[in-house]
Formats: structure tokens, C-alpha cells, sequence
């Protein structure tokens, strides 16, 4: 766990910005792949990606900020673009990141839900390398665990300073390897026959149900808001709700189509 690589005299190289930037040009590459692979919109991949993973940066950061965090920030309005200091939440990221592509897709006539489909297994690689940077910087850390079993980290990182030397659960560890369990998947389910606009939708489903059950393990927030879950909890569970409705109705509506069609056939 290493927060600086090195140094170039006194400015210090992050991981965390390090593996950040690696996880959009990775994400990036893989839709790309993915893209070429489909014959589609290929050409497009890198301006989005530059776009929606800068999107998604501002987007996290001020998630973070405003629904987390805002107690200290309101306090330290000039530190909210302190990204390297830790406090970025997915959810705003992959929210503005969104925003960014539709305007982007409607820009160039590209129909989004297809794009979506298409890349959804890149943006959860991207999220999984990305999860990596948040374990070498010390933060995204899980609660205490109340044993030997869990993660030591060193002096410096935010979970050290909140929690000492207690062992804590391997929270964005066992996330990222969710991702990629998650990633597979898609991969898998893009092979099936399946409605327009149901990848992107199952991807949404998966991770907010992931994220969801491992927020009980996580320590940087704790604050109950309402019926017992934290704040990323409710934002989570409303994800997975509002993605499982949109895959269901985009498969009922495909069905209810190649019915009409067949019918067409018969006539």
C-alpha cells in the first residue's frame, strides 16, 4: 500500500491519480474493443471516454462531497478539488458520467441505449481497476472487524488516522473482485438474445446490489439516515430498483414486438 510512487523533486507522483487515469484508459480501450468488435460508433470511444471519465471525476468528487461529506467541506470550500486526498463517490460519477454520454450520443446521432449496451462491460472494468487506487491511498476502507482477520494499513493513510491499528474488512478489495465477477458476466449475458437497453440495465442492477451489501462493511461512512442504511445505501437500492423495472420493460416490450412481427408473418 503506497500512496506516493516516487517523487519528481518535492511533487509527489499518487497512486491514486496514477491508477485513477489507468482506469479510464483501460475502460476506454475495452469499449473501444468492444465497439470495433459490435461495428459500431468504434470511432467515437475515445472522445467519450475523455469526456464522461472527466464527467465522472466531478461527478464522484461532488457526490462525495455534498451528500457525505459536507459537514467538514462547508467548512473547507477550498479543498473540495483536493480529488487526491480521497472522497469520491461512484455513484455521482457513473450519474454525470451518464449525463455527459447521453449529450454526447444525442450530439452524434448515436443511439444511446445501444452505445450503453455495448460498453457497460468496460465501465464496470474501469470501476474495478479504479477500486484499486482507493485500497493504495487508504481510503474506501471498511469498519473494524473485530478480529485478526483484515487489513493493516500504514500510517499516513485516512483509515489509519479513523480507526489505528485495528484490522478492518477488505471492503474495496472484495468490491473490485465483485466487478470483475460482474464484468464476466455481461460479457456473458451480451451473447444471449436480449432487449436493447437490458446490459446496460443489468450492469446497473448488479453493481448497485453489490454495493448495496457491502456498505455494511464499510467504515469510512457510517451515518444512519433512514430505516436502518446509510446514505449510499438508499442511492444504491434505488439504482437497483429503478434498473430491474427498466430491464424488465425493455424485455416485456421486445417480446411484445417479435410477437407483433410474427403475427405480420403468418398474415
Amino acid at each position: 500500500m503506497h500512496q506516493y510512487l516516487f517523487f519528481i523533486g518535492d511533487f509527489p507522483i499518487r497512486a491514486y491519480g496514477l491508477i485513477l487515469c489507468l482506469s479510464i484508459f483501460l475502460g476506454s480501450g475495452v469499449a473501444y474493443f468492444l465497439a470495433k468488435q459490435d461495428g459500431r460508433w468504434h470511432e467515437h470511444i475515445f472522445d467519450m471516454g475523455l469526456y464522461c471519465g472527466l464527467a465522472g471525476i466531478i461527478g464522484a468528487r461532488l457526490w462525495d462531497v455534498f451528500f457525505f461529506d459536507w459537514e467538514y467541506y462547508q467548512d473547507h470550500l477550498l479543498e473540495i478539488p483536493f480529488v487526491w486526498q480521497g472522497g469520491m463517490a461512484i455513484q455521482g460519477g457513473v450519474f454525470l458520467g451518464a449525463v455527459v454520454g447521453i449529450w454526447y450520443t444525442k450530439k452524434h446521432k448515436i443511439d444511446t441505449w445501444a452505445l450503453a449496451d455495448i460498453i457497460a462491460p468496460a465501465i464496470i472494468l474501469g470501476q474495478a481497476i479504479g477500486r484499486s487506487a482507493n485500497l493504495l491511498n487508504g481510503d474506501a476502507f471498511g469498519a473494524p472487524t473485530g478480529s485478526d482477520f483484515g487489513i493493516l494499513y500504514p500510517e499516513g493513510t485516512l483509515a489509519r488516522k479513523v480507526y489505528g491499528d485495528a484490522p478492518l474488512w477488505p471492503a474495496e478489495i472484495w468490491e473490485c473482485q465483485l466487478d470483475i465477477v460482474i464484468f464476466a458476466l455481461l460479457l456473458i449475458f451480451r451473447t444471449t438474445r436480449h432487449a436493447k437497453g437490458q446490459v446496460f440495465a443489468l450492469y446497473a442492477c448488479l453493481y448497485s446490489l453489490a454495493r448495496f451489501f457491502l456498505e455494511y462493511l464499510r467504515g469510512d461512512y457510517t451515518e444512519i439516515v433512514f430505516a436502518g442504511l446509510k446514505s449510499a445505501q438508499i442511492t444504491s437500492l434505488t439504482f437497483a430498483l429503478v434498473s430491474l423495472v427498466i430491464f424488465i420493460i425493455v424485455g416485456w416490450k421486445e417480446k411484445q414486438s417479435l410477437a407483433v412481427k410474427k403475427s405480420k408473418v403468418k398474415k
